[in-house]
């Protein structure tokens, strides 16, 4: 078992280095407070049932308490922390040695969310700063991740010039991934001969691709990446299919690729 979780540690710490060179704690929160927040749930609800003073409760008074409560108009909300990688790699070894096994593998998967928001943020910084004309949204950039070990990680980034916007996503998404494979393996050679198609295969830099179109959204282009992860770009008020194609091709995919250690 010791050798097994350390291996695991020692790989983490690899792909750490791996990652910055190439490019949440509620568990531990809740385990630590479980006891507390049981206490402060009974008392509350001894509050509501009996009144706070022992059963006296009054009607009037509660009514004129809510009365009196302010209501908040403003504040400047949570603020995005990733977590600390080193930080939890070091808390994982501790934990490990004083036999908290559950505190370890859960610091370890804290470091690898780490790292995927670091990778997601990395790739953010590589993109262009204009493509087609349209300048960046950096204001709405996304990192997210409901996972580790890159599962469900996405990352999103949008330009736009009046109403003509541009948006990357690169996602690691099972359903989106397994749709698009669908279509390249079974249907990806398809062609409509009469009437407007709305969905066929083309190559974008080299990589098999499913291009859509819809009046309402305008054009689609879904890009698999490796095994996992699958890079989306959509067009709105683009011209032709050409010029969804001229945007895609001013992004760097095959860094992306690297970044993200695809094969």
């Amino acid at each position: 078992m010791r050798k097994f979780t350390m291996f695991l540690i020692c790989g983490i710490t690899t792909i750490c280095f791996t990652a910055g060179h190439a490019q949440g704690l509620l568990r531990k929160i809740k385990q630590k407070a479980e006891s507390v927040t049981d206490k402060m749930l009974d008392k509350k609800t001894d509050e509501t049932v009996n009144g706070q003073n022992g059963g006296n409760t009054s009607t009037g008074s509660t009514t004129g308490s809510s009365k009196n409560n302010p209501s908040n108009k403003g504040g400047q909300g949570l603020v995005t922390t990733p977590p600390d990688v080193n930080e939890n790699l070091s808390s994982a070894e501790t934990a490990f040695k004083s036999g908290s096994y559950g505190e370890a593998r859960y610091a370890v998967q804290q470091a690898m969310l780490g790292v995927e928001m670091e990778i997601g943020q990395r790739i953010l910084k590589s993109l262009p700063e204009t493509v087609a004309g349209l300048k960046k949204n950096a204001a709405d950039d996304q990192v997210t991740s409901t996972g580790w070990g890159w599962v469900g990680l996405t990352i999103r980034r949008e330009y736009q010039e009046g109403d003509k916007q541009f948006t990357v996503t690169v996602a690691n998404n099972a359903a989106w991934m397994q749709a698009v494979n669908l279509y390249l393996n079974n249907a990806g050679y398809s062609q409509t001969t009469g009437g407007e198609q709305k969905v066929k295969q083309v190559k974008v830099k080299g990589y098999r691709s499913v291009i859509e179109y819809s009046e309402g959204s305008g054009y689609k282009i879904s890009l698999p990446l490796g095994q996992t992860s699958l890079m989306m770009f959509e067009g709105i008020n683009f011209g032709t299919e050409q010029d969804i194609i001229n945007a895609v091709n001013q992004i760097d995919i095959d860094r992306i690729k690297t970044q993200l250690g695809e094969k």
